[in-house]
């Protein structure tokens, strides 16, 4: 069975740094597009940072602003969100998910994602 698990979330200050991992179980990884989502309360689920298996990645600038990354840890058949300069708005259910193509460049609509984490809470606070 194809499992997400994210980790890493909890109450920061404004300014601050988090690591959020994805770990998946039943498959491997680094055979999928994975993508970062978030959604914040009364707002849509937004992407906002994915990665091919190639390496390729895709960011949602806006939302983002030179803050975040993306990496693989084919090891730990993870994938990290570094998160920096952490702001109240980017408080937020952070969700990681998987999705098999053969394209090269990752995607960051929502629907083309088949598998997801449960999420985890983030909050910033000022």
């Amino acid at each position: 069975q194809l499992q997400l698990v994210e980790s890493g979330a909890e109450l920061v200050q404004s300014g601050g740094s988090l690591r959020l991992s994805c770990a998946g179980s039943g498959f491997t990884l680094e055979d999928y597009h994975i993508a970062w989502f978030r959604q914040a309360p009364g707002k849509e689920r937004e992407g906002i940072f994915c990665i091919s298996p190639q390496g390729a990645t895709a960011v949602d600038v806006d939302a983002v602003k030179d803050r975040f990354s993306i990496s693989r840890d084919k090891a730990k058949n993870a994938v990290y969100l570094q998160m920096n300069s952490l702001q109240p708005e980017d408080t937020a259910v952070y969700y990681c998910a998987a999705r098999a193509t053969n394209q090269v460049v990752c995607s960051l609509n929502d629907r083309r994602y088949s598998h997801w984490g449960q999420g985890t809470q983030v909050t910033v606070s000022s």
